[in-house]
């Protein structure tokens, strides 16, 4: 689930802020609120702005709130207004209570609460650095409706107003902007400016962290994380940042400890627990999701929950529960919640059902919603999950260690499993061990390494055809056309003209495949295959043959 993955990594590198009360032990105890929310810690949050509002129940104590059940992992759009507007009935002119309302808007996908913001600042004649700086973190917040332009132009403001008494929560925010900017170095600078005013420093290496993650300089990602954990080891964030980067390289198992220890320093607020489901879920994890999702699932009134379960679902080959699940989101969940991954998943759910289904016209209509939708989420370079990959599954690609262990072997391909096992990250094994089941014609094991290969190198386009000609020589042609075309769509432009006679060979095997049943793909293939090799005298004969 990588668009999770991506969103849950973005969810630790927002702002918090701090309001300077002449009480300075109510100043204390909204510091210690704030400092909850920086750290997963929501349950601790909620209880302590629930206690504060006890206390004195000002239009402020439920904006904190209120803002605390927006910003945690899964918003709850309707708790976040419900305290909002008790802000707005103690407190008329309330600033703070109205950009929360408008942040409400942005994440149910109404941008229209951008120019309520801008009103919200107008009115209060950008006096307030608070108010600045809660209209900078609102439009900083949701992915499909930030305004990172207008909240460096608030920032600065608010940069301004608070002069020599700047928190570092207010650089946190700043270089949160930049980075939807995608201008990574000036994000670098402002999380600089934060460090030596962060009383928690870990806050900060793990922004800076997360910044290098998203430009993909793996390396630096993972010192500035190590200094986070090294400067203060409880901090859960940390953890979840760590998480997000084993996973990038396939270590499942420290993973797996990073999550144990993100739950350990976390809390038990049910939302925060459902984004640990989430993140067992991507780690490929499914019983720890599952125990997870189950513990928490009738505490949770988000229809979130249900997507998860669907996830989980169809992680068990439940095709059924899995639809059911999805189809509960679908109808409960606000439009603009709904995601392209959600559209493939529904698609792979259709595949899966098509696999059973008995009347033709059904099957084939499940088999053509699952291509449409799947179509969906590739369209939208969505990387939630393999999709050609689980299509391949569902359609009987998978093969056993069973029956690779009953198939032949060779001194080869025992050698080559050793060094595969010592080292199960090194491609120069895997692809050793792919060949050398392939000359002793061990299809399942030569599908299983390659498929291997595809998850450790998915850009490497080679292995996908040799997938594809696997499948062919088991006799699974559904599957094998798949892999032929995927490989098709990895070669990339610039690597056409060296990949010039494969891809020949590639357009001709899904020809020959779809000849019986889709003759317009065919003859354009058999062409493709033409246009790239005229010599090629199957495809000769095949565009022959299709053209009479």
């Amino acid at each position: 689930m990588k668009d999770i993955m991506i969103m849950n990594v973005k969810k630790i590198a927002l702002g918090a802020s701090v309001v300077f009360f002449t009480n300075f032990a109510f100043a204390q105890t909204l510091q210690d609120g704030i400092n909850s929310i920086d750290s997963d810690k929501f349950a601790a949050a909620k209880s302590n702005f629930t206690s504060m509002i006890a206390k004195e129940p000002t239009g402020e104590n439920y904006f904190y709130l209120g803002n605390t059940f927006l910003r945690q992992g899964e918003p709850d759009f309707a708790t976040a207004s419900e305290n909002f507007k008790k802000g707005l009935a103690v407190e008329k002119k309330g600033y703070l209570n109205k950009i929360g309302l408008a942040a409400v808007k942005l994440g149910k996908g109404d941008k229209s609460g951008i120019a309520e913001i801008q009103e919200v600042v107008s009115d209060s004649r950008e006096k307030d650095a608070e108010v600045l700086f809660r209209a900078a973190e609102a439009l900083t917040m949701f992915e499909k409706t930030n305004s990172p332009d207008l909240a460096i132009q608030y920032l600065n403001k608010a940069i301004e107003r608070a002069k020599k008494d700047v928190p570092a929560y207010y650089y946190y925010t700043l270089g949160d902007a930049y980075r939807l900017k995608r201008i990574p170095g000036d994000a670098m600078t402002a999380y600089d400016k934060a460090l030596p005013l962060a009383n928690n420093k870990a806050s900060v290496h793990t922004r800076i962290g997360t910044l290098w993650m998203a430009a993909q300089q793996w390396q630096q990602a993972k010192t500035s994380l190590d200094k986070a954990v090294a400067t203060d080891a409880t901090y859960a964030p940390a953890y979840k940042a760590l998480a997000a980067y084993d996973i990038k390289y396939q270590e499942n198992a420290k993973a797996t400890q990073d999550l144990i220890n993100y739950t350990k320093y976390a809390d038990e607020d049910p939302y925060t627990q459902l984004e640990i489901a989430k993140l067992y879920f991507t780690n490929e994890d499914y019983a720890n999701s599952k125990a997870i999702l189950d513990k928490i699932f009738d505490k949770i009134d988000d229809p979130i929950k249900f997507k998860l379960r669907s996830y989980v679902n169809y992680a068990d080959g439940q095709y059924a529960e899995a639809k059911q699940n999805m189809d509960s989101f679908v109808s409960k969940a606000e439009k603009s919640r709904v995601q392209p991954a959600d559209q493939g998943l529904m698609g792979l759910i259709a595949a899966g059902l098509a696999k059973t289904e008995t009347d033709a016209a059904k099957k084939s209509a499940l088999q053509a919603e699952a291509q449409q939708k799947v179509a969906i989420a590739k369209a939208a370079k969505d990387q939630t999950m393999k999709w050609d990959l689980e299509m391949i599954k569902i359609n009987g690609g998978g093969a056993t260690q069973a029956s690779i262990n009953s198939g032949p072997t060779s001194p080869e391909v025992e050698a080559a499993r050793k060094e595969v096992a010592a080292n199960p990250e090194s491609s120069d094994a895997l692809y050793k061990l792919a060949n050398a089941y392939q000359e002793v014609k061990n299809w399942d094991g030569a599908i299983l390494a390659w498929q291997k290969m595809s998850s450790l190198l998915p850009d490497w386009a080679p292995a996908y055809y040799s997938q594809g000609y696997a499948y062919q020589q088991k006799g699974n042609n559904d599957t094998a056309k798949i892999s032929y075309e995927k490989f098709i769509a990895t070669v990339k432009p610039a690597d056409r003209e060296a990949n010039k006679q494969t891809l020949a060979y590639a357009y001709f095997a899904v020809a020959f495949l779809e000849k019986d049943k889709d003759l317009v793909k065919a003859k354009d293939y058999v062409t493709k295959s033409l246009q790239l090799d005229p010599s090629y005298q199957d495809a000769i004969k095949l565009n022959e043959e299709l053209n009479k």
